[in-house]
């Protein structure tokens, strides 16, 4: 059993799980794919099961390989292959989730050294994402491998952005180095995902829209209790998890433990707690997990273990039983809601 960073232990199960996702690491410190690629987000969210799970130095060898890839204008490509770029174009969401996970790691293991090497990196990217804002406040999704900005905006990768800015401007008032501007687009992204679903391209056949505003922090509370509620019988099959997409038989785990951790963020712990336990049919003997299971079959689908699904099992569980001081960071998201003077849209919002 591995230390936690609470000075307690982490659950043998847990640790088993952290194990299978230090095993697909390559020399480089990438995590990658069950097909090879990395993307960065995934990655990040990998290296945080990593740090929850007492596994330091492969956490750092990821951090890392997040440092000595960034491209010189912040970003990092949407795919990498054994070194190699498969696929030049950048996504937002994936750039800006680095904050979520240096600040993490911070939190882990309270070595405010590790932060401010991380910092420059950090920095970097956010200003690059932040390129991608509209007129309005909206991150568009993607700069292509030309350099042209997508034409539309997401709502979960809008979410998520939400919650790396957040863990941003932490960051950054620990290198002294505040960004008020950072502050002043957080809140105005948080508004937008809150009251403004035409901002966003219409994604909604996918649980990731139903429940990352609260995952990401822009809704909260009786709000995002509430919201969670409303697309419960759409997406959450009971005993098995929740769908990735609302028409499709087909439940999946990542989906599954962030719904988890959405739940928990706004108060509905005896619903993640049992969401939880519905995940763990997903569960091989080694402590990875199915990426799916299509259950109009009865089989896993894809037939694959992946490194991310796994990395998802162990944030959930760490915010439900708090074994490392990381287990709060999306809760803190949550509470961290800001209630901007974005426009006049008689939201009660702003």
């Amino acid at each position: 059993m591995s230390g936690g960073g609470l000075g307690g232990v982490v659950p043998p199960g847990l640790t088993q799980t952290g194990e299978s996702i230090a095993r697909t690491q390559e020399p480089s410190g990438a995590i990658p794919w069950p097909d090879g690629h990395v993307d960065v987000w995934d990655h990040v969210e990998c290296a945080m099961a990593l740090s929850s799970c007492g596994l330091r130095e492969p956490a750092r060898r990821a951090y890392r390989w997040l440092r000595e890839t960034q491209r010189a204008d912040g970003s990092w490509p949407r795919s990498v292959t054994g070194g190699t770029v498969t696929d030049a174009a950048a996504e937002s969401h994936h750039a800006a989730y680095i904050a979520v996970g240096a600040w993490h790691e911070y939190l882990v293991t309270g070595d405010e050294r590790h932060s401010v090497a991380m910092w420059p990196t950090v920095r970097r990217a956010v200003e690059w994402v932040l390129g991608l804002r509209a007129p309005r406040g909206e991150i568009s999704w993607e700069r292509d491998a030309a350099g042209k900005p997508g034409s539309f905006a997401l709502l979960s990768g809008c979410s998520s952005i939400h919650q790396s800015l957040r863990c941003a401007i932490a960051l950054a008032k620990l290198a002294d180095d505040p960004r008020p501007d950072w502050e002043l687009a957080a809140d105005q992204l948080a508004h937008l995902v809150a009251a403004h679903p035409e901002a966003f391209a219409d994604k909604s056949r996918f649980a990731m829209d139903w429940y990352y505003p609260v995952l990401g922090g822009a809704v909260g509370g009786a709000e995002g209790a509430a919201r969670l509620v409303s697309g419960w019988d759409r997406f959450v099959v009971p005993g098995l998890g929740v769908r990735c997409v609302s028409d499709q038989p087909w439940v999946t785990g990542a989906e599954t433990c962030e719904l988890v951790i959405a739940l928990d963020a706004c108060g509905m712990r005896a619903e993640a707690l049992e969401v939880f336990a519905d995940a763990q049919h997903l569960r091989h003997p080694d402590g990875s997990y199915w990426t799916g299971w299509q259950f109009a079959n009865s089989e896993p689908f894809p037939r694959e273990r992946s490194s991310w699904t796994a990395a998802a099992v162990v944030l959930a569980a760490d915010a439900l039983t708090g074994f490392s001081r990381g287990a709060g960071i999306f809760r803190d998201a949550a509470g961290a809601q800001a209630v901007p003077n974005a426009c006049d849209c008689g939201s009660g919002r702003g």
